[in-house]
């Protein structure tokens, strides 16, 4: 775990230093909205980006159950299905918290002050983490119906870089093309981003921050009941 915790944590935190100093005068474009510094800015997005890259791969570890005869021994026994689902989520969520704290540190070393305190900072991680279940589950379910590595690594990447990029992550989607601010209305990942930066601002908007928690924490109970349906599935084509 702690190899796994350090090697995830080091393309994030190569983003933050790289990107927060190669893109810093972006805040001064007219209609840039975001922060008066693009490090406060970058940071909400650095951390959603490790969660979902990260809970994206959640699905890897039941591969290797398949592949050594773990599964059939779990599903043999009477635990329930959602619990299994369960147990990989609040894992990840460990991961995420401990990660995005990390992350936090190195953005205030390298000089990012964020206005909205401790509160603000729970409520970040609070994004964070039903990110991470929502994409943990999801991953979890796919690795069920794929039951192959190769393919759950390719339906990760088709599905995570064009979230990412369909987001205010990197840039404020007010100067982003009028489409892709549609598109971000729908995306999970840009509610993620959006209530964590919302709520680590001086006067926060509470309910643009809620409102993206409230959409992140159903979408969240669905992905993990669908993902508990592909036991089932699962099952059924053994």
């Amino acid at each position: 775990m702690p190899v796994f915790l350090a090697m995830n944590l080091v393309q994030p935190i190569i983003w933050l230093l790289l990107f927060g100093q190669l893109f810093k005068s972006v805040v001064e474009i007219p209609g840039f909205g975001g922060s008066s510094s693009y490090l406060v800015f970058l940071t909400p997005g650095i951390v959603m980006m490790m969660a979902l890259f990260g809970s994206a791969w959640a699905g890897t570890s039941y591969i290797q159950d398949m592949d050594r005869g773990v599964m059939d021994r779990f599903l043999a026994s009477p635990a329930s299905r959602g619990a299994m689902i369960v147990a990989t989520m609040l894992y990840q969520s460990v991961l995420t918290v401990l990660q995005t704290l990390v992350v936090l540190g190195v953005a205030w070393l390298a000089g990012a002050r964020f206005d909205g305190g401790w509160p603000g900072i729970a409520v970040l991680l609070l994004s964070a983490v039903l990110l991470t279940n929502v994409f943990a589950a999801f991953s979890n379910g796919m690795a069920l119906l794929a039951k192959a590595q190769t393919a759950l690594i390719a339906i990760s990447q088709v599905i995570a870089f064009p979230l990412m990029f369909l987001s205010s992550a990197i840039m404020d989607t007010a100067l982003s093309p009028a489409w892709v601010r549609e598109v971000a209305r729908f995306n999970p990942f840009e509610w993620a981003v959006a209530a964590g930066r919302g709520a680590l601002q001086a006067a926060p908007d509470w309910g643009a921050v809620w409102g993206p928690l409230g959409l992140l924490a159903a979408l969240a109970v669905v992905m993990t009941w669908l993902a508990a349906r592909a036991f089932r599935i699962y099952q059924r084509a053994l």
